[in-house]
């Protein structure tokens, strides 16, 4: 990280230009990678969502569509969608075949979701470094705002992983046939 932030200071106005419009450009295709990639994750959200009332309606205490909503509420964001996952996927964990309520652990949900916010607050330290010092002009304090950027990216590329893990297991959770109820005996065991 010295290293690509090291000639900051020794950088000619051109090199300085170009670099920043490198930073716009994947900046850009990083905005529209991640359009395209909400709106599928969404319409799966959703889905899986009223998948679970299939294997039971007590759990989810937040009606279908807050999995869609509740991205969209300023400062609800950062914990009404969690709910909804945690809710779906306690949902979809199904019974036992002795009719028993098996539970699943929630870490893959809240390592996910952790790191998502941690990932948004990191993204906004950086934007406001960012924008204090090229202002200023400081070449010190543009290489601190750069490094708490990359430390953002590589908390979503983390929290990115994180949730496609959460999305395979959640589908396969969904997937697996429900168990039915174990009907009560009658008669002698043998």
């Amino acid at each position: 990280m010295r290293a690509l932030l090291g000639n900051l200071a020794t950088a000619t106005a051109q090199e300085a230009k170009r670099a920043d419009a490198l930073y716009e450009l994947a900046a850009g295709l990083q905005g529209s990678i991640l359009i395209a990639t909400a709106v599928v994750f969404i319409i799966w959200f959703h889905r899986s969502r009223v998948n679970a009332e299939h294997y039971t309606r007590d759990v989810c205490t937040l009606g279908r569509g807050w999995a869609i909503g509740g991205w969209f509420v300023p400062i609800g964001n950062l914990w009404l969608p969690y709910r909804v996952a945690k809710e779906t996927w306690q949902a979809s964990a199904q019974s036992a075949p002795d009719g028993s309520w098996r539970t699943v652990p929630l870490a893959p949900v809240r390592a996910w979701w952790t790191l998502r916010v941690g990932s948004l607050a990191v993204s906004r330290l950086g934007a406001v470094l960012y924008t204090k010092h090229t202002k200023d002009e400081l070449p010190d304090g543009l290489r601190q705002a750069l490094s708490v950027i990359a430390l953002s990216e590589l908390l979503d590329i983390v929290a990115a992983v994180l949730a496609i893990l959460f999305v395979r297991k959640l589908t396969r959770m969904q997937k697996l046939p429900a168990v039915p109820y174990a009907a009560p005996q009658t008669g002698p065991q043998l």
